[in-house]
């Protein structure tokens, strides 16, 4: 099972087969149904992620229940609420499943020791904390400065492995704007076509 996270993990650093074989032993495996919530608002993130296979959500709900989608999350991507995991706070955000779903997951302390023994392990995290800052950087740039049909089109250019596999209203909740307009965007694009 964990033969995607070693293809993973050998596109950003050199390690040994020993110590390759070691990092992703402490990883378990697990399987999360469709809709199947891996972590809820305001509990603590004792983990990070790799997806395996499948898709989810990373979300806020705001104090009108609307979703806030940060971001998806599918095969070879990390998930966590990095807050939560480090500073051992309640989250913010939930986790669910869009699909029937497979899961590699560390604890924390897990990780933890794991930099310890092996400084490609942390090197790996640094490359792949700061591809997130950069994405998340770059979103909210473009969430300040685009309209939201920019935004769309930006979307479905950044991520074409990910929109089909989304419905309208989640790819609303992702973009900041309401089902109606997104839809309203999409009228108008198939227009200029």
């Amino acid at each position: 099972m964990t033969e995607s996270l070693q293809k993973h993990i050998r596109e950003y650093v050199d390690i040994s087969d020993e110590k390759l074989e070691k990092y992703c032993s402490a990883f378990t495996h697990r399987k999360i149904k469709k809709k199947e919530i891996l972590l809820e608002e305001g509990s603590i993130c004792d983990f990070e992620g790799f997806v395996v296979n499948g898709c989810f959500k990373v979300f806020h709900t705001d104090r009108n229940a609307a979703e806030q989608i940060l971001y998806f999350a599918i095969e070879n991507w990390w998930i966590s609420d990095i807050d939560s995991f480090i500073n051992r706070i309640p989250s913010k955000l939930t986790i669910q499943a869009l699909e029937n779903s497979e899961i590699l997951l560390i604890s924390k302390k897990d990780k933890e020791q794991l930099y310890l023994e092996m400084p490609e392990v942390e090197r790996l995290m640094r490359l792949k904390f700061q591809s997130s800052i950069i994405a998340l950087q770059r979103r909210v740039i473009d969430n300040l400065s685009q309209s939201s049909e920019e935004r769309y089109i930006e979307f479905l250019k950044k991520y074409p492995q990910i929109a089909h596999r989304l419905t309208n209203i989640q790819i609303a909740a992702y973009l900041g704007v309401t089902p109606e307009s997104l839809s309203r965007v999409r009228k108008k694009i198939v227009k200029k076509a």
